[in-house]
């Protein structure tokens, strides 16, 4: 680890970017150069002490999991998060892994998208990142290592994953998720994460290996999603599907027809993000 090095990286992409390059707002009397500390410890999601040390060269060698939070938080290219990666003393992760890494013209779309439920998933329905509304419906999904970073592990090994959804959509649900695991595993073939998933769901749940049994392909999620939260009930939203094909990511945004009453649910569903927010920090 070069300690000099990283802290003198991470200030100068930190003070490269401005406020409107990750969806914040400038004040009027606002003197600093590029982002403050604050600010860059909050889109990574660690604390100001801990960051700050980092860039004062006195912090400790910082675990794959930050650098790939950090290398988000500080809209990093590519070829960026690799110099960051090679500076905190760890290998680059392998670009054959490029689906982990969200680039910073995506987070610029979901900047954009704060007040809406909005995640990017990997390829495996890894969730990447969330908007503040996406966390206060899914709970804290970037959370998980593992298998559990796949959306279709935990649908069938952790039954309080299914809480979102109305019960009686879990059948539908299910069907979705063994038709995506399938195409996962057709595009990234034998030995990789996603058969190591399938062969531990084959053997965990009953459920996953009778519905895998059918073979069942090309199963088409429906645009009208039904959704529910304790403090906000069900919702029907419609939900639209980006592809970023290079990146073999998606960007999963939830919205509401203006005007109608899940229009309203999901404006109180983001005064919820931001209320837990701004008690989390």
């Amino acid at each position: 680890m070069d300690r000099a090095q990283l802290a003198d990286f991470l200030r100068r992409r930190r003070q490269a970017l401005q406020p409107e390059d990750v969806g914040l707002g400038r004040s009027a009397r606002r003197r600093a150069e590029g982002l403050r500390r604050e600010e860059v410890a909050a889109l990574c999601d660690m604390s100001v002490d801990y960051y700050s040390r980092l860039e004062q060269a006195r912090g400790p060698q910082p675990s794959v999991q930050m650098l790939a939070a950090m290398a988000r938080g500080l809209r990093l290219t590519l070829d960026e998060r690799d110099h960051l990666f090679r500076l905190a003393g760890h290998t680059a992760p392998a670009r054959r892994m490029r689906s982990q890494h969200v680039t910073p013209g995506l987070m610029r779309v979901l900047d954009r998208l704060a007040d809406t439920p909005a995640q990017v998933m990997g390829e495996m329905g890894e969730t990447l990142v969330q908007t503040g509304p996406a966390r206060a419906l899914f709970g804290d999904e970037t959370r998980f290592r593992g298998p559990m970073r796949s959306i279709a592990y935990r649908w069938f090994m952790d039954p309080s994953s299914r809480d979102v959804y109305p019960e009686e959509d879990h059948a539908a649900t299910s069907r979705l998720f063994v038709a995506d695991t399938r195409a996962a595993l057709a595009k990234l073939g034998p030995g990789s994460p996603a058969a190591e998933i399938v062969d531990a769901m084959l053997s965990g749940s009953p459920e996953f290996a009778r519905l895998w049994a059918v073979h069942e392909v090309g199963a088409r999620p429906p645009q009208d999603k039904r959704l529910q939260h304790p403090e906000v009930g069900v919702m029907t939203l419609q939900c639209q599907v980006l592809s970023d094909l290079e990146q073999n990511q998606t960007l999963l945004v939830l919205t509401a027809e203006p005007g109608s009453e899940d229009a309203d649910k999901l404006q109180l569903l983001s005064m919820v993000g931001h209320r837990a927010a701004t008690a989390g920090s």
